[in-house]
């Protein structure tokens, strides 16, 4: 067996993503790949064996960019601060592209959602740091049973539900957070 060209596979990719980008998710198949790469179209399905597998490539990879672009982006002082800016931010990249791919991935949801948890570990983990970086934060709120880890869970998770729910607002959500760490 041929050994992977992972340069050829990101080359696909951003093809991939050119295609949907200019033409639309629906445009993303192995064919057009293939003919923009000026490859055969069998040597795209040794990447990917299926357009669900590229789509879900992008987004794994459009997320993680979003998450190294949002460490450099957010920089207010307060966590709750912090917060608000990072529910805008990510809110305003679902709303560009990355809604229109999480939403292509309706045959391959679950394969998604496993892939998915290391960018939400990696979110619970900046949610910790911006805690941490917060001087106002009590410090005699966490115990064994209330960590900083299941609180930054807590909170990823129900942003992940506000964003899902197109909510404009977090205003409530932000004073129910206020209220337990201050």
């Amino acid at each position: 067996m041929r050994k992977k060209d992972d340069t050829l596979r990101a080359t696909l990719l951003s093809l991939a993503r050119t295609v949907a980008d200019t033409e639309g998710i629906e445009a993303v198949n192995i064919r057009s790949i293939a003919n923009k790469a000026g490859i055969a179209s069998g040597t795209v399905y040794n990447y990917f064996s299926n357009k669900d597998e590229i789509l879900l490539a992008l987004t794994e990879e459009y997320w993680k960019q979003i998450l190294l672009e949002m460490k450099t982006k957010i920089t207010a002082d307060s966590f709750c601060s912090q917060l608000q800016d990072i529910f805008s931010f990510l809110k305003e990249r679902i709303d560009q592209s990355a809604g229109k791919l999480m939403n292509s991935l309706g045959n391959v949801e679950a394969a998604g959602q496993v892939r998915m948890t290391s960018m939400q570990t990696e979110l619970e983990d900046a949610l910790i740091q911006c805690m941490e970086q917060d001087a106002a934060v009590r410090k005699d709120i966490w115990n064994e049973t209330f960590t900083k880890k299941q609180f930054a869970r807590f909170i990823m998770m129900n942003m992940v539900m506000l964003l899902k729910a197109c909510e404009p607002d977090i205003t409530f959500f932000i004073m129910m957070i206020k209220r337990t760490i201050y």
